[in-house]
């Protein structure tokens, strides 16, 4: 196999890889019952005018599996932080404590796991999307490769390594859509 093949195989494995990781990271904002920083990321409060994420202006501890504690390094924040919670609708409200913020994570319902495996699946769906995607443009880049001289017969076992390889990636969205459904659903 020459240069280019290898470069269009690992430039499908990357975009692939690239595909699981944010679907990892996607996933892990899905809660599960158990306190997670995580189910925070992505909310962004007000911070003199500039829009930050709250991990940037506060530290989040969890203490125990059902609580999330967020201290500001600000006083003045809390109150934004606050709000900025409520409004990323979470499912859950904060609680002032002082100069802290403590969320209690209720337990959750059967409908709302369902909710949330529903979304969960929704996220695995976008990923094999991505997946696909990532195989047809090196696809594309593949059947160029017959202009640039390469024999046919390489450019086929390309082809074959290269779907190999989506399989491979496909399979594993859904051994992670397993896992999440069954960390959601246990109880």
């Amino acid at each position: 196999m020459n240069d280019l093949s290898k470069a269009c195989l690992d430039e499908a494995k990357n975009s692939m890889q690239s595909a699981l990781n944010f679907l990892e990271k996607e996933l892990s904002k899905i809660r599960a019952g158990k306190a997670n920083p995580g189910m925070l990321d992505g909310v962004k409060v007000d911070y003199y005018g500039t829009m930050t994420e709250i991990s940037q202006v506060a530290n989040i501890n969890t203490p125990d599996a059902r609580s999330i504690v967020i201290q500001p390094w600000e006083k003045t924040l809390v109150g934004a932080i606050n709000k900025a919670i409520l409004d990323a609708n979470l499912g859950f409200t904060p609680r002032h404590e002082g100069d802290l913020l403590r969320i209690i994570i209720p337990p959750l319902t059967e409908e709302r796991r369902k909710e949330l495996c529903k979304a969960a699946k929704t996220e695995i769906e976008n990923s094999k999307v991505n997946i696909r995607n990532a195989r047809r443009n090196v696809m594309d880049k593949v059947k160029k490769l017959k202009d640039k001289a390469v024999p046919e017969d390489e450019v086929k076992l390309v082809e074959k390594e290269l779907q190999d390889i989506t399989d491979k990636h496909i399979a594993e969205c859904d051994k992670i859509y397993t896992a999440k459904e069954k960390e959601i659903m246990s109880i």
